[in-house]
């Protein structure tokens, strides 16, 4: 049989590209099988077709240095042809796909994506020519063996007596035909599995005392000896843990070659007993914004796996999140839908997110350069908590950052509440989709003259979930292109400007909803602002996206002060020319763009020709 045809690819990779650590192909063949592990031991308490199954989970690993064959076994839930096929020979979900469009081209790092991908098997062919994959399901009578070159694969009927899967590696060199060597790598990635990991492996015979007396030599004997602790750290007490050992876990169970950004470490004895380990990352994973992503959490039941992709373990705003939730009182057989309604695991979670929360908070606190480095990461996925009506808005509040009009760098909601100007009573906002255009709108030269921070929102989400917002700690959140113009202007100023004002809302009646006059403005001619009732232009752009387009005209507002105006009261003939150029300088200087260009370059034109002439 062939290969599908990214599978094929990722195989020459593995070959050919990604072998500057080679030794992690023993860490993704024990996660394999420490998955198949679960996935038995479940079934064994919760299915009664499994109950009198005979199943004491191990895995087993033997090496034949002379023939240079590693063996990796396990007695988990084993595999039939059709799993062999789905598993071994084609596309497992997006995962292979996915880990072709990651690679960055250097190798080392590369290597580093293999677990995070689901595509772990296929690294043994970085050290094998030769991969036999003897497989019998729980259950079933047949056994079947897979057998691969790499360059296609073969499957036959065989016979195992026990239900599970044993790997046989046929080596290309001695590397990995030395205990110490796999013991050490099991050492360095797989300590924490929780099932027993066994080797026969050379030890030294104690010498008697009359040996000793006589000053012989120890001899050796082979011994199979378990070689993990085989430890739930989750379960442990903290006070017994380093951070190496927390480390040392999430690296093996979660993939990522990167130390986590923190961890938290939870036992609760009160009215729900459970465990909880959880780790934040330092790096998003490649699904993060994608609607398919895939759950970072395990559920476990009294040390028993349950799932690894119930999404409704924490909020999808937290679904970065990392670990373990281990419950004592959930029955071991329950269905996914009865997880997502059960009581109890609706308090976990809901204790979960207040942890998580209070954790990142006092990370802001405590190391404010760390935590810029989790909200640059993280912060546009923790926005979506704010949206809605949920329990935890005000403490999301606090964890917010937001680019400012008087700081180069992000700032929190705490940090404008304490300086704002006196009997100020907003914290003033403006949305758009570039720092850039927002540090420079007209619309800020207000707040500027006046000492008045603003926050510079240029995330797209932030023009869907600011309007719905509210306040923060009694200060009401107030979008300024949306706020009414004291408009302090005389009478006579007014007076002066209703004929032009009444020409403008003609000759732009097509393009906007009004034009008038504003006392806002100090250095530009023009600004657009939008009724408050109404969605702004970053609003209507989000809506778009999601297919809900709207086309709210905007209001253009005029600075009588500026000389522009001042010397176009004397000279009405080029009134056409400069309603158009001040439209849409406007919409330029706010990020619209311009719809009418060639009126808006014939106008410039003619402005240019005036002026030179």
């Amino acid at each position: 049989m062939q290969f599908q045809t990214e599978v094929n690819q990722l195989l020459q990779l593995m070959i050919h590209s990604l072998y500057s650590n080679k030794e992690i192909f023993l860490r993704e063949l024990v996660s394999n099988a420490s998955d198949a592990l679960d996935k038995l031991n479940l079934l064994s308490v919760s299915d009664d077709a499994y109950k009198s199954l005979k199943f004491e989970p191990k895995i087993e690993i033997k090496i034949d240095k002379d023939k240079k064959i590693l063996t990796l076994s396990d007695n988990g839930i084993g595999m039939n042809r059709e799993d062999l096929i789905n598993h071994l020979g084609t596309i497992a979900k997006s995962g292979t796909k996915s880990f072709l469009e990651s690679l960055s081209g250097d190798s080392k790092k590369d290597s580093q994506l293999i677990g995070q991908f689901g595509v772990g098997f296929y690294s043994a062919f970085m050290v094998a020519d030769k991969i036999e994959v003897l497989s019998k399901k729980a259950l079933e009578d047949k056994a079947y063996l897979w057998v691969s070159d790499a360059s296609g694969y073969e499957i036959e009927e065989a016979r195992r007596d026990e239900q599970g899967t044993s790997i046989t590696l046929h080596l290309k060199d001695e590397e990995f035909c030395n205990a110490y060597k796999i013991e050490s790598i099991i050492e360095k990635y797989s300590n924490h599995i929780q099932f027993p990991i066994f080797m026969e492996k050379e030890e030294f015979i104690p010498l008697t005392e009359e040996e000793k007396k006589e000053n012989k030599e120890p001899k050796k004997e082979l011994k199979i000896s378990q070689i993990n602790k085989a430890n739930a750290i989750w379960r442990m007490a903290k006070s017994s843990l380093k951070p190496e050992d927390y480390e040392n876990f999430y690296a093996q169970n979660f993939h990522d070659s990167n130390k986590p950004l923190l961890y938290l470490h939870t036992k609760s004895e009160g009215k729900f007993e459970y465990n909880s380990l959880f780790f934040i990352p330092q790096n998003a994973p490649f699904d993060l914004f994608r609607v398919d992503y895939e759950s970072g959490l395990k559920l476990y039941v009294k040390r028993v796996f349950i799932s690894d992709d119930d999404k409704e373990l924490l909020p999808i705003y937290l679904r970065f999140v990392r670990g373990i939730i281990d419950v004592e009182d959930l029955p071991l057989n329950v269905s996914r839908e009865i997880l997502q309604e059960n009581t109890i695991l609706k308090a976990v979670k809901e204790a979960s997110v207040k942890k998580i929360l209070n954790e990142l908070e006092r990370l802001k606190e405590k190391d404010k350069e760390k935590y810029l480095e989790f909200f640059k990461t993280f912060g546009r996925a923790l926005k979506e908590g704010l949206y809605g009506f949920g329990a935890e808005k005000e403490n999301l509040l606090k964890l917010m950052l937001y680019k400012s009009s008087k700081s180069e760098t992000l700032r929190s909601l705490g940090e404008y509440k304490n300086d704002l100007i006196p009997e100020q009573k907003e914290i003033f906002y403006i949305t758009g989709n570039s720092e850039s255009l927002l540090r420079n709108s007209p619309l800020l030269e207000e707040y500027k003259a006046k000492n008045i921070e603003v926050l510079l929102m240029d995330d797209e989400i932030d023009s869907l979930i600011m309007p719905s917002m509210g306040e923060f700690e009694g200060l009401k959140f107030t979008a300024i292109n949306q706020v009414e113009d004291k408009n302090e202007l005389s009478d006579e100023e007014k007076q002066n400007f209703a004929p032009l004002l009444a020409k403008f809302k003609e000759l732009l009646k097509e393009e906007v909803e009004d034009v008038r006059l504003t006392s806002r403005l100090k250095d530009s001619p023009s600004c657009v602002v939008y009724d408050k009732n109404k969605p702004d232009f970053a609003m209507q752009q989000l809506l778009k996206q999601m297919g809900q387009e709207q086309n709210f005209k905007p209001i253009l507002e005029l600075n009588p002060k500026h000389e522009i105006f001042a010397k176009l009261q004397n000279n009405e003939s080029f009134a056409p020319d400069i309603a158009t150029l001040v439209l849409n300088m406007a919409k330029l200087s706010e990020g619209m763009g311009v719809e009418n260009t060639a009126a808006f370059n014939a106008s410039l034109s003619k402005i240019i020709t005036k002026a030179l002439s």
